[in-house]
């Protein structure tokens, strides 16, 4: 083994950021890292358990843990005999945090057919159920000069799609400049790169999104027809004990914008499960927008109440309601999921292959590709039979 090894939970945001660390600890064979997640209970449960699991495989390792949780859960993190070290979510992107001069890092190489750059980090916001701000810190925003130089960088590496990132990624540009919105952004990146195939937004929150992005999502090709909407419920009393800033019926109307300009749009969400005070009528809101949104690719996240949060104080919903509530909202995903798979038979998709044998049409369903057909490659196909959730077909 050359380079540390590098073990990454939870969002896109820490996917784009373990290419970093293990660009800068390209020549520490003998580190393992734990880039952690502290979303939900659950996630700081798995987080412990890899940590146990590393130690176990490699004893004599320099382990160190980042990310959320390293932040979030510091005392209990921190306390595992496991653990030699941990290091700032804040710093874990400063070389001189792993003792790594800065002269010295490579740029790191494309670690995936679709190479994410974080374009923003942290959140302004107050959510009453998130713990996430308190480990990443207030919004801050990439410049577009420098944003431009990281695609240039994977572009030259051979990435065929590039995907935008961020905790908050629709709120960049709020702290620079003039205050661009992520649409300037967006149009930048298209003008300088002319070559590039395919770009792709992760979860985005509707009630940011300015025109400009609007216009892109619905009128340019290289943009891809997959809008991930952050969501987290389809009950307006919720989304007001939530602070989220938006309504049922404008995330719908967001959609129908979306949909009435670029019919193959494909619709993504979070959705929480049992958030407190949800009663059978709130939940009943939560299934039918997956419906009535056409949501075909699916968050679910039973809620779990994380210390220090506003949602915490509030009622809780039995744990086992929490629970069934989860597996209804993932059965209804499923089922939409399922039927819009179906109706693709026929149709003709620009497919990115990925390493093991699958690749990912513009619309992000996933089709199983014929042997042979090499990670990184844009392949015509023509969707047939859907089989074990995979889009079968044939390369036209």
């Amino acid at each position: 083994m050359s380079e540390a090894q590098i073990v990454t939970l939870g969002c896109r945001m820490n996917i784009a950021e373990s290419d970093s660390i293990r660009a800068m600890l390209a020549d520490s064979p003998d580190t393992v890292v734990v880039n952690s997640c502290a979303v939900t209970e659950e996630a700081v449960r798995q987080t412990r358990k890899a940590i146990r699991r590393l130690r176990r495989a490699r004893p004599d390792a320099r382990l160190l843990v980042t990310g959320c949780a390293a932040d979030i859960e510091r005392s209990q993190i921190s306390a595992m005999d496991e653990v030699d070290g941990i290091v700032a979510n804040t710093a874990k992107l400063d070389p001189r945090s792993w003792n790594v001069p800065a002269a010295t890092v490579p740029r790191p190489d494309v670690a995936h057919t679709r190479a994410f750059i974080a374009v923003q980090n942290g959140c302004d916001h107050a959510c009453t159920f998130c713990v996430i701000p308190q480990g990443r810190g207030q919004s801050h925003s990439l410049t577009i000069a420098h944003v431009l130089r990281e695609v240039e960088g994977h572009l030259a590496l051979g990435a065929p799609e590039i995907v935008l990132t961020g905790v908050d990624v629709t709120s960049w540009g709020g702290d620079l400049p003039g205050r661009p919105a992520l649409g300037t952004l967006v149009g930048a990146i298209l003008d300088a790169f002319p070559r590039l195939a395919r770009l792709r937004l992760s979860s985005v929150d509707g009630a940011e999104m300015d025109d400009t992005l609007a216009a892109l999502l619905m009128h340019e090709a290289r943009v891809m027809p997959h809008v991930h909407l952050s969501l987290q419920s389809g009950d307006d009393m919720i989304l007001k004990r939530m602070k989220r800033r938006h309504s049922r019926a404008q995330a719908i109307t967001l959609v129908e914008r979306l949909r009435s300009a670029r019919p193959d749009m494909a619709i993504g969400a979070d959705l929480i499960a049992g958030f407190p005070t949800e009663s059978d009528a709130m939940h009943a809101s939560n299934l039918s927008i997956i419906r009535e949104c056409g949501i075909v690719h699916g968050h679910v996240f039973p809620y779990s109440p994380r210390p220090g949060t506003p949602a915490a104080r509030m009622p809780q919903v039995p744990p086992p309601i929490v629970k069934r509530r989860a597996a209804e909202l993932r059965a209804a995903v499923a089922e939409t999921r399922d039927a819009w798979l179906r109706g693709l038979h026929g149709s003709v998709h620009r497919v990115l292959a990925e390493r093991d044998g699958t690749g990912h049409a513009e619309n992000f369903a996933r089709f199983r590709l014929p042997d042979g057909v090499a990670a990184g490659t844009i392949v015509t196909m023509k969707a047939g039979a859907v089989e074990h959730g995979l889009v079968t077909g044939s390369i036209v």
